[in-house]
C-alpha cells in the first residue's frame, strides 16, 4: 500500500516506469519490431541499439518539447524527422568511432532509428504537448524500456545460440548451440516467449489487485 502510494505521489516516477513497464515499447505495445528481432542476437548488439535509441528518444523529445510552440503545425512531422534525423547522425558517426566491428554488426538500422515508431510517436503524442521535464523523462523510461525488452531477447538468442553471453562462454565445449536463435526466426521465437511471460505478469499482478480488494483493500 506505501509503495503504489508513493508512486501516486510521484508523477515523474510514474512517467518513468510507464515506459519501462506498463507501456513498454516491446512488451506491451509491441512497436519497433524490426530492430527488435534484427540486432538483438547478442547482448552488446542489443545493448548498443537500446543505448542509441534511448539518447534519441531523449535528446529530441526534449529539443522538440522546448521549440514546440515555434513549430508551424503544417509541418510539424517534417520538422520532428528533421530534428531527430540529426541525433541520429551523431549516434552513427559515434559508434563509428568508438567500434567499426559493432557499427558492421547494427548495419543500417543506427539509421532507420530516424523512421522508428517509437520516437516519431513519442515525439508527436508526448513531447509536443508537454514541458521540457517531463519529456526528458517519458524519453528515459521509453527509451529504459526498450533497451531493457532488447537485452533480454539478446541474452536468449546469444545463450542458445552460442552458449555465451557477453562474449564469454557459459555452456562449456560439450554445449551444442541452436544455430536458429541466432538467426531471423529465432528472434520471432525468443520475442514471442518473452511477450507470454509479460503478459502472464500483468496478468497475475492484476489478480493480486483483485484478490486484495476483495479482502478489505482500497
Amino acid at each position: 500500500m506505501t509503495s503504489r502510494s508513493s508512486q501516486a505521489g510521484n508523477p515523474s516516477l510514474e512517467l518513468l516506469m510507464r515506459g519501462v513497464w506498463r507501456d513498454n515499447p516491446v512488451f506491451v505495445m509491441v512497436l519497433g519490431m524490426c530492430p527488435v528481432l534484427a540486432v538483438s542476437n547478442s547482448v552488446i548488439n542489443a545493448l548498443a541499439m537500446g543505448l542509441a535509441t534511448l539518447f534519441v528518444l531523449v535528446a529530441s523529445g526534449a529539443l522538440i518539447s522546448m521549440v514546440r510552440h515555434l513549430i508551424p503545425k503544417q509541418v510539424r512531422i517534417a520538422t520532428f524527422i528533421v530534428i531527430i534525423a540529426t541525433f541520429v547522425t551523431v549516434v552513427d558517426y559515434t559508434i563509428q568511432a568508438i567500434s567499426l566491428d559493432l557499427y558492421n554488426a547494427l548495419g543500417a538500422f543506427i539509421q532507420l532509428i530516424v523512421v522508428n515508431c517509437i520516437i516519431l510517436g513519442q515525439a508527436e503524442s508526448f513531447a509536443s504537448q508537454n514541458k521540457l521535464l517531463p519529456s526528458i523523462i517519458n524519453g528515459l523510461g521509453m527509451g529504459s524500456g526498450f533497451t531493457i525488452a532488447l537485452v533480454c531477447i539478446g541474452a536468449v538468442r546469444e545463450l542458445l545460440g552460442n552458449g555465451s553471453l557477453l562474449g564469454f562462454d557459459l555452456l562449456g565445449p560439450q554445449f551444442q548451440p541452436w544455430v536458429i536463435m541466432i538467426l531471423p526466426p529465432g528472434g520471432f521465437f525468443v520475442l514471442g516467449g518473452w511477450l507470454l511471460l509479460f503478459a502472464w505478469l500483468r496478468e497475475r499482478k492484476g489478480e493480486v489487485r483483485i484478490i486484495s480488494g476483495g479482502c478489505g483493500g482500497h
